[in-house]
Order: C-alpha cells, then sequence, then structure tokens
C-alpha cells in the first residue's frame, strides 16, 4: 500500500493507495468519529463493493443512502434526501458519512457531511480513476445548477481517502479512459517527469496493470496534494488544477450534464486551451502537439463536435467560477509541465478557438 500524506494542520489526513481495502477494518475504524456511520453510494457500486464495506464496519450502527447513479443526481434535491436519511435514522453530530462510488458521489455526500449539523466526519472511498486520482482529494464539495457546473457547494476536508485500485478492476473502459484526462492534466500542468511516463507506459495504464495503476493514483494524488497543501481554500495555485475545465464544464453544462462525461469533456477542454495558448504564442506548438496526441490515445475526444455552438459556450463560460468583475480568466499551459492562470489573451483567439471545434469550422 502507497500511502499519500495531505498537511492541513489540524485536519491532515492521509490517502491510502492499494488493494483490498475496502474490505479492511483497519482502513475504516481508527478513522470514524464514533458508533453511526451513513454510507452513500449509488445501486451499480453498492453492487459490487458495499458487501464488503458492510463486513469490514460490522458491528458499528450502519445507516445507508443509494443516490441515483449519474451526474444528473448532483442537485441540492439529493442531499436533501441525505439529509431526511440522516435524521430519520436519527443520527448525531458524531456519524461518520462514507461516500462510496465516484465523483457525482463524492460530490454529493461531502456536501451533505458538510451541511449536517454544520459538519460531520467525512471517509472518501472512491471506487473510480477519476475520483481516485481527482474529486475525492482536496476537500471540494458539491452540486450542479441549471446554470452552471458546481456552483452550490463547500470546502469540507475527509479524515481518509480509501482508494482501492481493485475497484477499477470493473470500471467500464469508457469511464476508466474519461478519467485520464485528469492524469494528463497534472502532467501539464505541473510534472513533465509524468507527462513523460505516460507517454512511455500509457499502454500498461489502458491495459490495467496493478504497477502502472498505482504509479498513475500516487502520482496524481501527490500532484493534488501540493496543490491543496498551497492553497486549500482556491483562492490562488490551486485554480491551475482547472486546466480544460472551463471549456469542458461548458460544454456539460450547454448540452446537457449526462451526455459527456466529465473527463472526456476536460479532454477537449484541454486541447482547446492548448490551441488557445498556441495561437497567442504562449505555449510552443510541438508542446500543444503532445498533449493532443496523448489525450488521442487515451481515446479521448480531441477534434472538433458538432454541438454546442459557440454562442451556447459563451454563455456558461461567462458564469464559470473564475470569472472576477466579469473578466473570464483562463488557465493556459505555457510548456509541458507549466500552466498560468491569465486574464493575457486575445478575445479574437477564443473566439477562433470556440469556432473551431464548437462549429467545425476551420478558422
Amino acid at each position: 500500500m502507497i500511502t499519500v500524506p495531505v498537511e492541513l494542520g489540524a485536519r491532515r489526513y492521509e490517502i491510502d493507495i492499494g488493494r483490498d481495502l475496502l474490505g479492511d477494518p483497519q482502513a475504516w475504524l481508527p478513522w470514524l468519529a464514533g458508533e453511526q456511520v451513513c454510507i452513500v453510494s449509488n445501486p451499480v457500486v453498492a453492487e459490487h463493493y458495499l458487501p464488503q464495506v458492510r463486513e469490514a464496519l460490522r458491528g458499528k450502527i450502519l445507516v445507508e443512502h443509494l443516490l441515483p447513479d449519474g451526474e444528473q443526481a448532483k442537485t441540492l434535491d439529493s442531499v436533501a434526501a441525505i439529509a431526511d436519511t440522516l435524521l430519520a435514522a436519527p443520527c448525531d453530530a458524531n456519524v461518520t458519512i462514507v461516500a462510496l462510488g465516484g465523483g457525482v458521489v463524492g460530490d454529493i455526500a461531502g456536501f451533505a457531511a458538510a451541511c449536517y449539523q454544520r459538519g460531520v466526519a467525512l471517509i472518501q472511498a472512491p471506487t473510480t480513476l477519476l475520483a481516485q486520482v481527482d474529486s475525492a482529494v482536496g476537500g471540494k464539495t458539491g452540486v450542479n445548477h441549471p446554470l452552471g457546473k458546481n456552483m452550490l457547494g463547500a470546502f469540507h476536508q475527509p479524515r481518509r481517502v480509501i482508494a482501492d485500485i481493485g475497484t477499477l478492476d470493473t470500471l467500464p473502459e469508457r469511464e476508466f479512459r474519461s478519467a485520464l484526462s485528469e492524469i494528463v492534466k497534472y502532467g501539464v500542468i505541473a510534472d513533465a517527469e509524468l507527462f513523460g511516463w505516460l507517454e512511455r507506459n500509457l499502454d500498461d495504464l489502458l491495459a490495467r496493470r496493478p504497477e502502472a495503476l498505482e504509479h498513475a493514483v500516487a502520482a496524481s494524488c501527490r500532484n493534488k496534494a501540493a496543490f491543496v497543501i498551497d492553497d486549500e481554500r482556491d483562492r490562488g495555485r490551486r485554480a491551475l488544477l482547472n486546466l480544460g475545465h472551463t471549456f469542458g464544464h461548458a460544454l456539460e453544462a450547454a448540452t446537457g450534464y449526462g451526455r459527456w462525461l466529465h473527463g472526456e469533456a476536460v479532454a477537449l477542454g484541454t486541447v482547446m486551451a492548448a490551441e488557445l495558448a498556441a495561437r497567442g504564442g504562449r505555449l510552443p506548438k510541438a508542446d500543444a502537439g503532445r498533449i493532443t496526441a496523448l489525450l488521442d490515445r487515451c481515446g479521448l475526444p480531441v477534434a472538433p463536435v458538432a454541438e454546442p455552438t459557440t454562442e451556447r459556450m459563451r454563455r456558461h463560460m461567462r458564469v464559470d467560477k473564475k470569472v472576477r468583475d466579469g473578466q473570464l480568466r483562463l488557465i493556459l499551459p505555457a510548456a509541458i509541465g507549466h500552466a498560468e492562470l491569465t486574464t493575457d489573451y486575445r478575445t479574437e483567439d477564443l473566439d477562433a478557438v470556440l469556432d473551431q471545434f464548437c462549429t467545425g469550422a476551420t478558422a
């Protein structure tokens, strides 16, 4: 097992990465706040992994809540439904909420943990690659609004993250490949060594070889932890983790949540960001080519799409969380391993990129 620390003083916690962790009582028991545990999951994940967690937590007072599967569940109604379950039990302030599932489950359950009795203990048990390398680490929780993704939420750090890579054995291929965009992201913004490793070892990662999985998850978590330690509440450098997300979130919102997987939208968004940076002379064209080529090898979208329209994209980008005083700030790569949060781009270049990728135009 690999353990990655997230050094946040009194809120310090660790990420455990390995196989067969979900069924191990010692992976859980030291981190519980009390005797009550509320496991939040969805039917797909629960069928595979809930029995293991139940067995590991045998003897504790267990409450369970299953969310609908998919991005469409990320609403305030889902948070209220978890609160209904907690109150009906009833659960007190010493309850530990366990988020057993992917990023959607983690975001909703984490937000419920942040809200219930003004904050209760949380353990993230991510069962998808995307959640293991990104969303389960760092304390961001939240739900969507029809006008924007993740616009309602809170920072609430978990007591522990239990990343059992054995759960990736049952992950559908499309979801697995979707998550690779977030691993590539770390290479682009901060870790040229990881980017090179991905170029050399992508075949092993796509084959889900355990050593490659452990390496990729651990490297991603170390990168994420470094950003979180430096900027826990996302007021500065942590914004770089959103490379490709401004474009990607707009793609998701403009087409209706659920049509694109999050990582697919981020992949195309990353290509769009690289193209914008290259047009402005910020990023060498060779590096933009490497980014596009690697994401293409991952089986992710890198080419123009028929929808949404440029205008729908622009409308959703106006409500991005990185807008300040009406000015859209973008994360743009400057080299493999380095990116910047900036307003220093030409509006005509942004319009050209939107036209190129969202209407099929050849601008």
